[in-house]
């Protein structure tokens, strides 16, 4: 074989993988901008459901097709410069109350399940779990957030309802640490 028959073979080579590279790159920029992105949990506020310093998977796509629903939990934009995850309590057109640490969606009592833990710890410590207020109507555009760890959670109840167009999507998988790996439902 000719010397330059194998310069040319290495040089389409090295420019195949040069494209696959670049494809890939491109594709995984697209797949991050567009469709799925990862989160640090940062903080208590959604224990006992998501702990400091948990890597998550959030799908940003969801709500190209739909809105946040109740018990979702989300990621969006609280500060120029921070993100926050929560859950989804209310939706826009919805009254909330908080009496006795019950939860009143629409005039009827809420299940919270979620809170059975943190519900525990506050009775031992004597306080409730979440403090009274409302009623509150949602209005349209946007939503009613809250920490699971209601006394250790800065949300919807100190920063008010929260914009739709700020939400970045709704956190899907824990992946790390491995050993935790879980869907966040």
């Amino acid at each position: 074989m000719s010397e330059q028959t194998t310069s040319s073979r290495g040089r389409r080579e090295a420019w195949e993988w040069i494209r696959a590279l670049g494809i890939a790159i491109i594709l995984a920029f697209l797949i991050r901008t567009f469709l799925f992105a990862p989160f640090v949990v940062d903080g208590q506020s959604m224990e006992t459901t998501l702990h400091n310093g948990e890597k998550l998977v959030v799908n940003k796509a969801i709500y190209l097709l739909s809105q946040p629903q109740r018990g979702d939990i989300i990621v969006f934009h609280a500060e120029p410069t921070r993100d926050y995850i929560k859950r989804v309590i209310a939706v826009a057109g919805d009254t909330i109350e908080m009496k006795n640490d019950q939860l009143y969606l629409n005039g009827k009592q809420a299940d919270e399940p979620y809170l059975a833990e943190k519900r525990k710890e506050a009775k031992q410590k004597g306080v409730p779990l979440t403090e009274d207020f409302g009623p509150i109507t949602i209005p349209d555009g946007q939503i009613f957030v809250m920490g699971d760890n209601r006394l250790n959670s800065r949300d919807s109840r100190a920063i008010g309802p929260v914009d739709v167009d700020t939400v970045v999507g709704r956190a899907e998988l824990v992946f790390w640490p491995f050993g935790e790996l879980r869907v966040t439902r």
